[in-house]
């Protein structure tokens, strides 16, 4: 017997069903539920489990009738889906629930599904090609960067240069540069990366012992559209400048940095990484190439309220990146939905690409390797430091489960594309950025 008894398109990728519970199932998880209170409930002049079932129906009219309605609707929401082969992208909006004594149960649901692709050419892709293997140059480099992380600072009676250090103290300054407020230490390696390049350029030539002035602008929509130009200023007293002293490139410093029987094993193991390095990043470049000719060769009509799930996503992840930078979120004047329209477009080819890698992925019969699932939960878990066992377990008690499944087939298929059948990278990836919570 059907329990759909209306069905209709409402939108792109969007159901809208009337489901009917039958008048009999209703009474019969009706009277279930009375008795249920009826055992629980305690009322003054009755003993417990003894309260008349009419009692219990008057007192507790509104949640029984709630109960009745939580126990039904996900019942029969399954079955029709199944009816209707649906395979829904989010749960269902459930409206114009109609509960009524000696009448059938009737409720309507809207769920968004999945777009219908036709998969046809997969072939005829101009993905970026280059060279992988590194250069002596960039090794040279690497082995430099990597002596900066071991090198020791000593003062000098100079002016700082490019690639000082310099500390002292700032003390922002109000309208009329009076002080205003705690002075606080401040330590600035001049030109490096992760420090204003203005701040850097003040700081070149300063001396221990003066001030140097400095004005930080933040320019109109640095927080999101709509937010103000403003400017900082600050007064810095210069304490000391330090150059930096480098080790030595011997065998000494190889043996210092790890387990490197000299200074030609560790440049080895550096021009490794950097070829692991070069790799990784042709590989997502060449992702990203594929990715978009896909999305230009096959349009979709993408699912409103999925792109809108994706972008509240992006926006949590936007507030937690300022929030890692000691941006307080709350206080910042941020136009929300700037930001957000700004992260729309991103959100939709995250979609797209999910659906049309889910639909080549059924195109082509592809089966998730379960080696690779497994290997991916023995990662997971000691990312977590937790056994395999308990990290299944919390995926399976959450739900997501299955989506982890999903996304492992879907870097399976692309790796199919890609023509890197053998490669792992981006399953070793999926475990590294896994959150705390959820893959």
């Amino acid at each position: 017997m059907s329990v759909v008894i209306a069905f209709e398109e409402d939108g792109p990728c969007r159901k809208r069903l009337k489901i009917e519970v039958p008048q009999p199932a209703v009474e019969a998880e009706l009277g279930r539920v009375i008795k249920d209170y009826a055992r629980r409930v305690r009322l003054p002049g009755f003993r417990p489990g003894k309260v008349p079932l009419p009692v219990v129906k008057k007192r507790f009219h509104d949640e029984i009738e709630k109960e009745v309605l939580d126990r039904l609707m996900p019942r029969y929401w399954k079955q029709a889906e199944a009816e209707k082969s649906l395979e829904p992208l989010l749960p269902p909006q459930v409206e114009d629930v109609q509960l009524h004594e000696g009448q059938p149960m009737t409720f309507t649901a809207t769920v968004e599904v999945r777009p219908e692709i036709t998969i046809g050419d997969l072939d005829g892709f101009e993905l970026p090609e280059r060279e992988v293997e590194p250069t002596d140059d960039e090794v040279d480099e690497a082995l430099l960067d990597l002596r900066r992380g071991y090198s020791d600072w000593k003062t000098v009676e100079r002016p700082a240069a490019r690639g000082d250090r310099v500390r002292g103290k700032a003390q922002e300054l109000d309208a009329e540069g009076a002080d205003d407020g705690e002075a606080r230490p401040l330590v600035v390696e001049v030109g490096a990366e992760g420090f204003p390049e203005d701040l850097s350029l003040a700081l070149t030539g300063a001396v221990a012992g003066r001030q140097v002035e400095y004005v930080a602008k933040h320019e109109a929509g640095q927080h999101g559209e709509g937010s103000d130009a403003h400017e900082h200023r600050y007064r810095i007293a210069v304490e000391a400048v330090e150059e930096r002293e480098l080790p030595e490139l011997d065998d000494a410093f190889a043996a210092k940095v790890g387990t490197f029987s000299d200074a030609a094993a560790l440049r080895k193991a550096v021009s490794d990484r950097l070829r692991f390095q070069k790799t990784a990043m042709l590989r997502r470049e060449r992702e990203r190439a594929l990715l978009e000719q896909l999305q230009t060769r096959y349009p979709v009509a993408l699912p409103a309220g999925v792109v809108e799930q994706e972008e509240r996503g992006l926006l949590q992840e936007y507030a937690e990146s300022m929030a890692s930078q000691g941006i307080d979120v709350e206080r910042a004047q941020i136009d929300w939905e700037g930001v957000g329209r700004n992260l729309k477009p991103q959100a939709e080819r995250r979609v797209h690409s999910r659906l049309l890698l889910d639909a080549i992925a059924d195109a082509r019969d592809v089966k998730l390797d379960e080696a690779e699932f497994e290997r991916f939960l023995t990662g997971l878990a000691a990312h977590r430091k937790k056994t395999t066992f308990a990290v299944r377990q919390e995926l399976a008690d959450s739900g997501r489960l299955q989506s982890v499944r999903q996304q492992l087939r879907r870097e399976q298929t692309l790796r199919q594309l890609l023509g890197d059948e053998g490669r792992t990278e981006g399953i070793d990836a999926a475990v590294e950025t896994a959150p705390a919570e959820s893959p």
